[in-house]
């Protein structure tokens, strides 16, 4: 954890110093006091200043924040962060110009940059929050769209009677593709191959 030491005339002078170096709020340190201000005979004299260790507690949403906001800066690009969490999970979606950038082919550099983003959150953490990152609702366009395909080549195992085979997915999209079709009366799903090439099966029951 960052940590600073300050020296002040009083503590609360001192903390206040530290607080303007690291940035910070007070709701967002710890105090240690490690010297109490000292006067000399009849407090006409001060001996000896305040000295304070102000160290910043554990904030994963501000550590993923300036993260993505270093990432972004790196690429030239200027992208609004808007983050929430729940218990378990943390939310970040952006807003800008040009992101197509960060969503790749079919999502692939949008999931790249979730799975660096909940190593370096989630690095030495005792408790890990799942972080899931989208772009202007891509994530919930982009589930549509695969429910759509699924249902659609579904009905076209059923009716050809033989495998249709989907490209290669990520393990989250063929989540999505197994989930649509679970529970179907004339149609099963699996999986087949190695990542990142493994594909999704769609095979008519007999």
């Amino acid at each position: 954890m960052k940590f600073v030491e300050k020296i002040g005339k009083t503590v609360d002078e001192a903390v206040d110093k530290a607080l303007k170096e690291l940035n910070a709020t007070r709701d967002e340190i710890e105090v240690n006091v490690l010297e109490e201000p000292s006067r000399g005979i009849f407090g006409f004299i001060r001996v000896r200043p305040a000295k304070v260790k102000v160290t910043l507690k554990d904030n994963p949403l501000k550590r993923a924040s300036s993260l993505l906001e270093n990432i972004f800066q790196t690429m030239d690009l200027d992208i609004k962060i808007n983050i929430s969490e729940n218990d378990k999970a943390m939310f970040v979606n952006l807003e800008g110009t040009e992101l197509g950038i960060l969503i790749g082919r079919r999502g692939e550099t949008l999931d790249a940059l979730q799975y660096l983003l909940n190593l370096a959150v989630n690095k030495n953490q005792e408790i890990r929050k799942k972080i899931i990152i989208d772009i202007e609702g891509y994530r919930e366009r982009r589930e549509k769209t695969l429910q759509r395909l699924a249902l659609k080549l579904a009905d076209k195992a059923r009716q050809r009677g033989r495998n249709v085979v989907l490209e290669p997915m990520s393990p989250q999209e063929r989540r999505i593709i197994h989930t649509t079709l679970q529970g179907k009366d004339d149609v099963y799903t699996f999986s087949e191959g190695e990542e990142p090439y493994r594909k999704i099966i769609i095979s008519p029951k007999k």
